[in-house]
């Protein structure tokens, strides 16, 4: 007796449902975007203070209070640009709504780079020796030295502004640029913390090679340390020149005669120049768009050293 085997009936499986499946790259987190939000209102804060100066000093004198509630000026003008340069004569300035006072600016924009150079050169370069001689160099005391510097941090600056005063004073520097540069020649806390934290994270093994090789602490520093700390220095050398070009209150005391005075100081001297109780608000904001130009432009260009610098020294 034989038997016929069956063939297999196929038994139909049920479709495996679809799973949808979502770009990773099209995801947006609730997070995301609140902190996209708070960054983008932070930004708009922060710029519109300079976008309104550079509306103003456009808005032409007569229009000032008019224009007060619009975003762009309705007759927009570069006269306000040309009576604080001096390119205008007394009658037209006045005829313009000015006061009929020009600003300097070849000169005090020449003083303020001198200024602004010998503090950021100067201060870069001791800032930098000395966060090297507290990350490298072992001597006793040298951990409550640096404690002592770094609490100067914490000292406001108008604390030593009269002892600054008058030990200028008293050297007889004044209305000099070396009595302006004078107390921020030397070194800042800020500066030589930043710095020697770089110097900290610099392997040891690169400075042993170059003893090997017969160089000395000195040599060490200036042919291997400082050309590897290039980043750094400008960062630190950009911060520098940034916060001596926006200083007011220091060269107003010291550099008061026209031939040592900054930007800033030629600001504020152009606003008191005015013979009526309301200032010249137009000139001022574009004597103010004019000063801002060339700091802005030194941003643009090397703003970028500041961040690409921040992963060198540790600071997240």
């Amino acid at each position: 007796m034989t038997t016929t085997a069956l063939p297999p009936v196929a038994v139909e499986q049920p479709p495996a449902p679809r799973v949808r499946r979502r770009r990773a790259g099209t995801r947006v987190s609730l997070g995301r975007i609140l902190g996209w939000t708070v960054l983008v209102i932070a930004l708009v804060g922060t710029l519109f203070p300079f976008y309104w100066m550079v509306k103003s000093a456009l808005t032409p004198a007569a229009d000032i209070v008019s224009d007060a509630g619009n975003l762009w000026p309705t007759n927009p003008t570069a006269v306000n640009f040309a009576r604080v340069l001096g390119l205008l004569s007394p009658e037209e300035t006045r005829a313009a709504g000015g006061s009929g006072a020009s600003i300097n600016f070849a000169l005090y924009i020449w003083n303020s780079v001198v200024y602004c150079a010998l503090i950021g050169f100067f201060q870069t370069l001791f800032c930098a020796m000395g966060g090297y001689a507290f990350a490298r160099l072992r001597f006793w005391g040298r951990n409550g030295l640096f404690g002592i510097l770094i609490a100067a941090l914490m000292v406001p600056g108008i604390f030593t502004l009269l002892p600054n005063f008058v030990l200028v004073r008293d050297l007889g520097l004044l209305n000099t640029v070396w009595g302006m540069v004078a107390p921020s020649l030397l070194m800042t806390p800020f500066a030589l913390f930043f710095l020697r934290q770089f110097f900290l994270n610099i392997p040891r093994d690169v400075e042993e090679a170059a003893m090997l090789d017969g160089a000395g602490k000195i040599r060490i520093f200036w042919r291997v340390v400082l050309p590897m700390a290039q980043g750094p220095l400008i960062t630190i050398a950009l911060i520098t020149v940034v916060w001596a070009w926006k200083d007011y209150l220091w060269p107003l005391l010291i550099g008061r005669d026209e031939s040592v005075r900054t930007v800033t100081v030629a600001l504020g001297v152009y606003l008191q120049q005015s013979p009526n109780t309301q200032p010249d608000w137009t000139g001022l904001m574009a004597a103010s768009t004019l000063s801002v130009v060339p700091v802005a432009l030194l941003l643009i260009f090397l703003g970028r050293r500041i961040v690409e610098s921040l992963n060198f020294t540790g600071i997240k």
